[in-house]
């Protein structure tokens, strides 16, 4: 599992795939969310401006990543 460290609390789920390296843009995190690809904490989200605090984990095309703030 890989992680990313955030410094607020808190980031939005769109961000936080571009910040991973797991969509080039915007506009991919975005169509990606809609289409149900993308699980936070287990449940699918379909919200791309969905807060991501410390501890949770993404997933998305079989990579998991875990959010750390500080």
């Amino acid at each position: 599992m890989e992680m990313i460290n955030i410094r607020d609390d808190y980031i939005k789920l769109g961000q936080a795939l571009k910040l991973a390296g797991l969509v080039e843009s915007g506009v991919d995190a975005k169509m990606d969310i809609q289409e149900g690809l993308v699980k936070v904490n287990g449940e699918v989200e379909l919200q791309r401006g969905k807060k991501i605090y410390d501890g949770d984990v993404i997933e998305y095309e079989g990579q998991q990543i875990m959010v750390k703030s500080g």
